[in-house]
């Protein structure tokens, strides 16, 4: 089999399996498992896939720029945010990600909800400002322009000051195995900060980021209490993540 032909099986059985063991694909196609490896690390480099020990699994679509990413899954993202934003009560301390879902959960916030909402993202803290009961608090620091959120050491030591009842999370991957993934290093230690200073911590994720994985554990899919995924996510996926015993919600 040529090069290109294992390639375009590989991302095949990624797309119906989820997974790559490399080992039980190198046997099943009677060639080295250094050979699997190196279209591995090829379609790696392509960002088609992520890389795992011993294996691979299906890259995130959500690792592209915010612009293009709120573009992706629109429908899904506003029902995520109708959700989310429903979980909000009036009196509570919040914390939204960056992010298009976190976008969505600020747009269906209520007019006249009064709560106070902290963000690390400029785009979020400029759709909170046309609500005017939001008391809203920007966590300052490095702009990683990718996601349009701050970063950095100035952001985590400011996180330290802050008590929330619920962090709304923006990852870019959510696996049963490989958990809460996202693609920068220094954005996955804000993202666990956050979730570690909050009593509640839910993650919103549409279809393109379920069963995904990225280059940066934040923390494991049972750290998180909610998981909420769009209505017609399909019932073997709900399956997986149920038994790590999370809160599983549809989105409707």
């Amino acid at each position: 089999m040529l090069t290109l032909q294992r390639k375009k099986l590989i991302l095949q059985r990624l797309a119906s399996d989820g997974q790559i063991i490399a080992k039980s694909l190198a046997v099943e196609l009677g060639i080295s498992e250094d050979s699997i490896r190196r279209d591995l690390r090829e379609l790696a480099q392509e960002n088609q896939l992520q890389r795992v020990h011993g294996g691979a699994l299906p890259a995130s679509a959500a690792l592209a720029p915010l612009a293009i990413r709120q573009e992706i899954s629109p429908n899904d993202k506003q029902n995520l945010g109708r959700v989310g934003a429903a979980m909000v009560k009036a009196g509570q301390v919040i914390v939204l990600d960056g992010g298009s879902t976190a976008l969505q959960i600020a747009r269906h916030l209520h007019f006249d909800l009064r709560a106070t909402v902290v963000t690390h993202s400029t785009t979020v803290a400029v759709e909170l400002g046309l609500k005017p009961h939001l008391e809203i608090i920007v966590l300052g620091g490095r702009l990683y322009r990718h996601s349009m959120v701050n970063i950095g050491a100035t952001t985590i030591a400011a996180i330290a000051k802050i008590r929330a009842d619920i962090y709304f999370m923006g990852v870019t991957g959510v696996h049963a195995q490989a958990g809460l993934t996202t693609g920068d290093f220094e954005e996955a230690a804000v993202k666990l900060a956050l979730h570690e200073n909050s009593a509640e911590t839910v993650v919103l994720a549409s279809s393109e980021k379920l069963g995904a994985a990225s280059a940066f554990t934040i923390a494991p899919l049972n750290a998180i209490a909610t998981l909420v995924v769009p209505l017609l996510t399909p019932p073997k996926t709900q399956k997986l993540y149920r038994a790590t015993g999370i809160n599983l919600v549809l989105a409707d």
